[in-house]
């Protein structure tokens, strides 16, 4: 049912759109996320999961239309340490860091969920902002917030609807999602790089890349197709 009203939620907001407010967090929400780590050797910080695609799946029209849907649940962590900033409603071209929810909208970083990693193993290479399977495409989600709060645990929702076939179309893609870990000790889940490298130099981007870089989450991944017919 989450799954279902989740996708209906950002299908409605991307219909009325017709089709991510910069990242402003400060020293104090970096003093407020502060001294929750020191664990992530024993057990993993964060749970990922992929509500959309589901394995198997044949998705989209003509390359486009997807859904890309996410549950983050930070575990013994602030809100602030969490890296989210702020709800974002965004999209492309005139939706793009407007009200009432900004976020910037671009390949990349994202600027609401500075953590995030999302991967597919079919990204194009050739279109501008895109650096082929490495591109990190975490900014280009149209729809987060926090879906569950407590004192030292946040969830977090994030959908994107695929506006382009930037993954190809009627092809077999994998989709690879993490949460980067706290790489500079500053007590905020912010650390995802904008395009992953080889780190192995085996000439694939995939888990054992993030592996190296070093992730706070189990790494998820979902192999389905992407439809090429209109």
């Amino acid at each position: 049912m989450k799954k279902m009203t989740t996708a209906l939620t950002a299908l409605t907001v991307t219909a009325a759109l017709g089709g991510t407010y910069a990242a402003t967090a400060g020293s104090a929400s970096a003093t407020a996320g502060a001294g929750h780590r020191d664990r992530h050797h024993a057990t993993k910080s964060v749970d990922v999961e992929i509500l959309a695609p589901g394995r198997g799946d044949n998705a989209g029209i003509a390359g486009a239309g997807w859904f890309v849907d996410l549950d983050i649940d930070f575990h013994d962590t602030t809100l602030a340490g969490t890296g989210f900033t702020a709800n974002q409603l965004t999209g492309p071209a005139a939706h793009n860091n407007t009200a009432p929810f900004p976020g910037t909208f671009s390949t990349g970083t994202d600027d609401r969920m500075p953590g995030l990693v999302v991967l597919t193993s079919t990204t194009n290479s050739t279109l501008p902002g895109f650096s082929g399977p490495g591109t990190n495409l975490a900014n280009l989600f149209n729809l987060t917030g926090v879906t569950d709060r407590s004192k030292d645990d946040v969830e977090l929702w994030d959908t994107w609807i695929v506006g382009a076939p930037i993954a190809g179309k009627d092809v077999t893609t994998t989709l690879t999602v993490a949460v980067i870990d706290d790489l500079n000790h500053d007590g905020i889940y912010n650390d995802a790089p904008g395009v992953v490298p080889d780190q192995n130099a085996d000439g694939r981007i995939d888990r054992r890349d993030l592996e190296a870089i070093g992730v706070a989450s189990k790494i998820e991944t979902v192999d389905f197709r992407i439809n090429g017919a209109s």
